[in-house]
């Protein structure tokens, strides 16, 4: 048995799934199914060892927020460099999220957030929480300060 994520396109799964190996440290393309004019039609891929698949499907079914690619950095500097890159071309969205310039969801998140958020003290946790709110892009800075200013 396996379990892969599938994602629809409507014709850029091929150069998405380019892009994404590029940014994405430890990933690659394992397999491109092509129609008879030479176009990819599936676009099989590893991003950070976990398997997605990519379909040029055409128009019809776009995209949503419903469904997104979650990446948990350890660094401010590796939050900057995937962040940055992604949203070229496409737009910021709210907590980390936003959406790149082929329509996919990213949620770019550092990993020292997630114990900021599951600490025992509630006052802390919605200090953080509070914080996060109010951003775009995520600022392990403000996040920390909020947490030990609470």
């Amino acid at each position: 048995m396996a379990v892969t994520t599938f994602f629809w396109f409507e014709s850029e799964a091929e150069q998405a799934a380019a892009r994404y190996v590029e940014l994405v440290p430890r990933s690659r393309v394992t397999d491109v199914t092509r129609n008879p004019d030479g176009s990819a039609f599936v676009v099989a891929l590893e991003l950070d060892g976990q398997s997605v698949t990519f379909m040029n499907g055409g128009p019809g079914h776009p995209q949503t927020d419903a469904a997104s690619i979650q990446v948990t950095v350890d660094t401010q500097d590796e939050v900057d460099r995937l962040w940055d890159a992604l949203v070229e071309g496409g737009a910021p969205g709210e907590c980390g999220w936003l959406v790149d310039r082929y329509g996919m969801h990213w949620q770019v998140v550092p990993t020292p957030l997630l114990d900021l958020m599951s600490g025992t003290d509630s006052a802390k946790t919605a200090a953080v929480g509070t914080a996060l709110r109010t951003m775009s892009k995520l600022d392990l800075k403000v996040l920390r300060d909020a947490y030990d200013n609470a």
